[in-house]
């Protein structure tokens, strides 16, 4: 099994699209990039904290690749809005890829790369890759937050 970690916006759309994807062990939402030990929601949601909401994701690379991973996380989110995406805005928003390996980070580079040359977007793409800091995992209550409400998006 291997790890993959992604922020992509509010968590709770991007935890539910990787957990229902074929190859997808498990997800767990969260918090990474920043500066506080031990955040909150409550600390994150400040945008003081450095952290963005992420989803850390387990997967088995042979049923499903981290480049195919990469290829959902670009389609999931608007990869060129700053520190936001749709209403939510802060850095706690922002698009990012936290590579675990040098492998991933390469093939995170590479995605990007080629998605430019796409043009696609007629902006700038934004997402930040870095390595991979220390993960603290969200509160219950977040974890797999669409199935335990019968959700299907952040902004009804």
């Amino acid at each position: 099994m291997e790890k993959a970690t992604f922020g992509a916006g509010c968590f709770w759309h991007v935890e539910d699209t990787f957990r229902n994807t074929p190859g997808v062990i498990s997800t767990i939402a969260g918090y990474m990039g920043g500066t506080l030990k031990n955040p909150s929601y409550e600390d994150i949601y400040t945008g003081a904290t450095g952290h963005a909401e992420v989803v850390q994701v387990t997967f088995d690379p042979t049923a499903i690749s981290y480049q195919e991973l990469l290829k959902i996380f670009w389609e999931m989110h608007d990869p060129t809005t700053l520190n936001r995406q749709g209403p939510d805005h802060g850095t706690q928003y922002r698009s990012a890829i936290f590579y675990h390996t040098l492998e991933q980070k390469t093939a995170a580079e590479k995605s990007k790369k080629n998605l430019e040359q796409t043009q696609r977007y007629p902006q700038k793409i934004v997402t930040e890759i870095q390595k991979t800091m220390t993960f603290y995992p969200a509160e219950e209550y977040h974890q797999q937050y669409f199935a335990k409400h019968g959700l299907t998006s952040c902004h009804l």
